[in-house]
């Protein structure tokens, strides 16, 4: 699937108020500056994903309904004036903060029983990036991920030393067991009762009828504000069962998430290992700088991750032009798009 938007001027006729979010804690001011509206020339355009995997028919709803929210949150702000990566925070934030997901509450359980979650924010304007990973008293690790964007020297906090970054500069920290709810609690005790007879993990490789789909996966969101400017994010709650301590893609720069006014922003959802090794969304990002529609590069960067590693997932890719592109190889994959012409959601199968 690829959708071509074009690029149009835009004045907002909502000038000389101010709006704020509950998401990303923004206060919007349009106060008439003539510099900023003649910035203003760029079609905004927001895309989202929910996961990609084999996703049964029962849970299609709650996804589609969960990507409308998120969608509508973000997309509010980029028509405020907001910038990218505002929009792309708020609406990670929402799916964070739906348990249909796995991110935030709700999200996968380690083979302790504990939530570790991990996220990661780029803007493509200037590429400050903030990441966090294995967090456990974070309700919003795309929230901390910000922090770090906005008021650290450094790119990347982890662990305990993440949590104390987002304690000193005003986010609340949790008991991780308000993260845990009773549905990923019964299935991580399915998962290791299932490891434990031998029986493959086939979450994003296996087909709808496989049996095995009691499962769900990272969100991400790329945006195009009205200024021209591109951001990224993912955040995920990781792979049921995992180890304690594990990282995958979802928060490292160049594999789960990139974004670059000069090329493109990516976000990616599926089994983080292949996709680390591969440095897949750089990967991706790199097809549209060598001339390659968004369409082209998302779909290429999947087959690549199956014909080299065998690797499952999904891929959302934004040009700085406005054309999008969004490809998968599991049997579904939850993802939204908004522009001016209007929304798009599904959940489809390639």
């Amino acid at each position: 699937m690829g959708a071509l938007v074009g690029i149009i001027p835009i004045v907002d006729a909502s000038y000389g108020k101010s709006a704020s979010c509950g998401y990303c804690h923004l206060t919007i001011d349009r106060s008439p500056c003539r510099k900023l509206v003649d910035a203003m020339h760029t079609q905004p355009v927001l895309l989202i994903h929910g996961g990609a995997w084999a996703m049964p028919d029962d849970a299609v709803a709650a996804h589609e309904n969960g990507i409308a929210n998120a969608l509508a949150v973000g997309y509010t702000l980029l028509e405020q004036g907001a910038s990218a990566v505002d929009a792309v925070e708020a609406a990670v934030a929402v799916m964070e903060d739906d348990e249909t997901f796995d991110a935030g509450r709700g999200s996968f359980l380690t083979q302790d029983g504990r939530v570790q979650m991990d996220a990661l924010l780029m803007n493509g304007e200037n590429l400050r990036t903030g990441g966090v990973a294995c967090v456990e008293r974070l309700r919003n690790p795309i929230h901390a991920a910000r922090l770090v964007l906005d008021k650290s020297p450094h790119v990347y906090f982890v662990g305990t030393g993440a949590e104390r970054f987002a304690r000193q500069h005003g986010m609340a920290l949790c008991d991780n067991m308000e993260l845990v709810i009773p549905r990923e609690q019964e299935r991580l005790y399915k998962a290791q009762a299932d490891e434990l007879a031998g029986l493959p993990d086939e979450t994003f490789s296996g087909s709808l009828d496989s049996g095995n789909l009691d499962s769900h996966d990272t969100v991400g969101a790329v945006a195009l504000d009205r200024r021209g400017n591109l951001a990224a994010g993912t955040s995920t709650g990781g792979t049921l069962n995992k180890a304690p301590g594990r990282v995958g893609d979802s928060s490292l720069i160049g594999c789960g998430c990139y974004a670059d006014n000069l090329t493109a922003a990516v976000s990616l959802t599926g089994w983080g290992e292949p996709i680390m090794k591969l440095v897949l969304g750089k990967w991706a990002v790199d097809r549209v700088a060598a001339g390659a529609s968004p369409d082209k590069a998302a779909h290429e960067a999947i087959e690549y991750l199956f014909d080299r590693l065998g690797g499952h997932g999904g891929i959302i890719l934004l040009g700085p032009d406005g054309r999008a592109g969004l490809a998968h190889n599991t049997p579904r994959m939850a993802w939204g798009l908004r522009t001016t012409a209007g929304v798009q959601i599904g959940v489809i199968r390639d």
